[in-house]
């Protein structure tokens, strides 16, 4: 909005005139004479990021002088179409949605499955009741959405200086404007809150176990920014679920299980998410992010060929240090290894559209290995219910 300031008639006789400055809507003057002068200083000039305009001084008759802003205002925030559940949400809820990801499910899932097997496996060494193991794989399941949830916004936050240079995360809800870095905070402050009431439900070493694990949650954004391995931090984090889904459920950890369970998902966690950063690789060279894709490159399926042997490995060792059954070999061992085989004889690093197929295929990977664990259970335990 313009400001007008009414100067006196006098004020243009006998005098000199100069503009000190302009601040906001003020204009300090002084007195000058109608002199040729008056020409150039009667032409638009930037003070302050201020426009300020001095009309012509005309015979006899007071001027005023004006301030405007010369930024446009800006704009609102269009509403981003997502093409699935989000759009029919309240304008206001949708960005918070979109900021946990809940419309892709992958990470939840891929979050999940450790604690899945962990769980799973321990039921079988304690022969644990249909029931509580239900109920400790439903409460597991919350947690892994909320955490994922969480983790979402933690990297957003992290990341929103880089994300708007990225052609597939610039329209994520902080990079976009859509929530503010404080309303990103507050949210995540309510995400952590529910996570912390999932965790209270676990025995006294499953809670310090679970707390512990959130350092991994808050640094691993950064690890892109310092490290060519980022997706080993990502794996330590992701697979925490190994870990406290046996002590859930029997108040303790027997590393000679739990141990190669978990190192053998982060294997597998570089596996993924390998093929997940194939995506960015090109936006991620041009802002300096780095990623287990840009460190292996043409050799990229040479490395995940080797993880994947890792993993496969571990998960054998485990399961025979827990006495699983033929069921497990069968199908946890031998089902994710063909699963494994077929992502990297058939995923093309050159195209995002199938390293995000690639990816997503995980969650069957992940399924393979727990059914394996599920059939060996059942029929060990049907001779018993007989």
């Amino acid at each position: 909005m313009a400001t007008f300031i009414r100067l006196p008639q006098r004020a243009v006789l006998n005098s000199r005139f100069t503009i000190c400055q302009a601040q906001r809507s003020f204009l300090t003057t002084r007195p000058i004479t109608r002199s040729p002068l008056l020409i150039s200083l009667c032409r638009p000039q930037i003070l302050a990021n201020k426009k300020v305009l001095v009309p012509w001084l005309q015979h006899n008759q007071p001027f005023a002088a004006y301030t405007s802003q010369s930024d446009e205002k800006e704009k609102p925030v269009q509403r981003i179409k997502h093409n699935n559940f989000i759009d029919h949400l309240p304008e206001k809820w949708a960005p918070y949605a979109f900021l946990t990801r809940i419309d892709k499910p992958i990470g939840t899932w891929l979050l999940y499955w450790p604690c899945a097997w962990s769980i799973s496996m321990a039921a079988f060494h304690e022969q644990a009741s249909v029931a509580s193991t239900a109920y400790m794989l439903a409460l597991f399941g919350v947690g892994a959405i909320t955490m994922r949830g969480a983790g979402c916004t933690i990297n957003d936050l992290w990341d929103r200086d880089i994300d708007d240079k990225v052609e597939r995360t610039k329209v994520r809800p902080i990079a976009s404007g859509a929530v503010s870095p404080k309303q990103a905070v507050a949210f995540l402050g309510g995400q952590l809150a529910v996570g912390l009431a999932i965790l209270t439900q676990l025995n006294n070493y499953s809670i310090l176990l679970g707390a512990s694990s959130l350092s991994l949650v808050v640094t691993y954004p950064l690890m892109k920014r310092i490290t060519y391995w980022p997706q080993f931090v990502l794996g330590m984090a992701f697979n925490w679920g190994a870990l406290l889904g046996w002590s859930a459920m029997t108040g303790g950890l027997d590393l000679s299980v739990v141990g190669p369970l978990y190192a053998g998902g982060i294997a597998w966690t570089l596996v993924y998410d390998t093929i997940y950063a194939h995506q960015d690789k090109k936006d991620d060279v041009k802002i300096g992010v780095k990623s287990t894709a840009l460190r292996f490159g043409e050799n990229t399926n040479q490395w995940l060929a080797g993880f994947s042997a890792t993993f496969v490995s571990m998960t054998a060792l485990s399961g025979y240090m827990n006495g699983q059954g033929l069921p497990f070999y069968l199908i946890s061992v031998l089902g994710t290894a063909a699963h494994l085989t077929w992502q990297l004889r058939t995923v093309d690093y050159n195209s995002p559209a199938d390293c995000w197929s690639k990816f997503k295929s995980n969650t069957w990977t992940g399924a393979i290995l727990w059914s394996g664990i599920v059939a060996d259970s059942l029929i060990t335990t049907a001779p018993a219910l007989a």
